[in-house]
């Protein structure tokens, strides 16, 4: 069972952290729990064998309550994820990389747990600042920040804008009010590869983000930087990519970038105290998928900073993460109600789901693979590989691609969706004027409306005629 977290308690009233129990260990009274791996600790199945529980609360109860699609996110795991960091990377600014998901109750958990917020856009800002968080806990960073959002950071007083071209150090410093300095670091594409998809592997030199390393780009830019008197460099930023599950990229960027630290030392004469590595850290989608394990991560990240820094005479500076999906992925569910079953060619079985990839278009993106499970009734036939499909105009509307479910799967049963916190509802769209799906919070037997479904009307009143 879940505990229950008001806002109103500490951080050092919160409990500690639960581990992860093996599947096979898991059991509730004389019911055996199949594989959990992938959900929330608190996911349980209901003493009847049928429905599940997250948080303490039914799905289905949800599923009734608020249709489908809804997405469940349980405060509980989201708190035990923050507090893994925490006692990982005890040494370590964290930030909490916004564009994973973003709304103001997980605001509120994100700042009671110590952690920094990564933003990239002006309404990311907007909405945390909103909600009360600390602007100068703020990292700003994009490829392409807009006017607006070099404006907002500065209204709003964010910490640290990550600089991500040269175009941006004279335009950011024009915009700082005379007799201040904005605190910036500048990001570097170190030339590692890294990432589950070449769409996500943003630590190369040929993508849009950064100035290049092995070119002198990154060393050149710094001088500009530290030549604007209205600018103050404290340190260099990187992000690999995504779904990275191995320690090894994280060691290379660390062993290059301290050498750029001693060559700015070298030339400029400046020693920078901060080095943010980002985030990326690799999450499982299903039982066996490789995951990052930061606890292996974080000594070996310190004890590499520490050598390279001895090696090239220089202060080891603070370091800085920044997880987002492997925070808020875990902690989601995605319900969805069965409208049709197909039975197509060469014994393919769809299963189409009224939802799709515009509240999910990851798979469609990246080909992420999921395991999807019925809920609410107990399954009277075996499995069967079946293709769980969206209810959207496009061949490649797919969720779940040739994937065990109950060989009498129908229209109206439950399916839900593990790891669906992150790149989710953040990335969703209006596709086909569906509206996009709302959020749940639950703990401790109880459940809120954190984010609530868009409308019809709500698509209507944008439409100005």
């Amino acid at each position: 069972m879940t505990t229950q977290i008001s806002p109103q308690q500490t951080r050092s009233q919160l409990p500690p952290a639960a581990p992860r129990v093996p599947a096979q260990a898991r059991s509730h009274g004389p019911l055996r729990v199949p594989d959990l791996a992938v959900w929330p600790h608190s996911a349980q199945f209901a003493a009847d064998g049928g429905d599940m529980l997250v948080g303490g609360v039914r799905l289905a109860e949800l599923a009734e309550r608020h249709g489908t699609p809804t997405y469940v996110l349980d405060e509980t795991e989201i708190r035990h994820r923050c507090r893994a960091y925490r006692a990982a990377f005890h040494d370590t600014d964290l930030y909490y990389a916004a564009k994973a998901f973003l709304c103001r109750a997980l605001v509120h958990w994100i700042e009671e747990e110590g952690f920094g917020l990564d933003v990239c856009s002006a309404g990311e800002m907007e909405l945390a600042v909103v909600a009360g968080f600390p602007p100068e806990r703020m990292v700003l960073h994009g490829n392409a920040k807009s006017p607006e959002d070099l404006r907002a950071a500065l209204r709003l007083g964010v910490g640290r804008i990550v600089i991500d071209s040269t175009q941006e150090i004279v335009r950011l410093a024009a915009q700082v009010p005379r007799g201040s300095r904005q605190k910036v670091l500048l990001r570097v594409a170190p030339g590692i590869a890294a990432g589950a998809n070449e769409k996500v592997r943003t630590g190369t030199l040929d993508q849009k983000f950064g100035l290049a390393l092995p070119d002198g780009s990154a060393q050149h830019a710094i001088g500009r930087v530290l030549a604007q008197p209205r600018l103050e460099l404290v340190g260099l930023h990187c992000h690999l990519g995504s779904q990275i599950t191995s320690p090894k990229p994280y060691l290379s960027a660390v062993r290059r970038l301290v050498g750029l630290l001693a060559r700015v030392r070298d030339q400029y004469g400046a020693v920078l105290p901060e080095l943010n590595l980002g985030g990326g850290h690799g999450v499982a989608y299903r039982p066996g998928d490789e995951e990052l394990d930061i606890r292996a991560l974080a000594p070996r990240l310190r004890a590499e900073l520490m050598e390279s820094c001895a090696a090239n005479g220089l202060p080891a500076p603070r370091l800085a993460v920044e997880p987002g999906r492997a925070v808020a992925g875990p902690a989601g569910v995605a319900l969805y109600r069965v409208l049709t079953v197909k039975h197509g060619v060469a014994d393919r079985t769809y299963v189409a789901v009224d939802g799709g990839m515009s509240d999910n278009p990851r798979p469609a993106l990246y080909g992420e693979r999921y395991a999807p499970r019925l809920i609410g009734r107990r399954p009277e036939a075996g499995p069967r590989p079946v293709t769980v499909v969206g209810r959207h105009c496009e061949a490649g509307d797919v969720l779940a691609r040739d994937v065990p479910l109950p060989g009498d799967v129908r229209p109206g049963d439950l399916l839900a969706l593990p790891v669906a916190g992150a790149y989710h509802l953040s990335m969703a769209s209006a596709y086909n004027m569906v509206g996009r799906p709302p959020v749940v919070g639950v703990g401790e037997g109880r459940s809120r409306l954190l984010v609530r479904r868009e409308s019809l009307d709500d698509l209507a009143r944008r439409d100005l005629g």
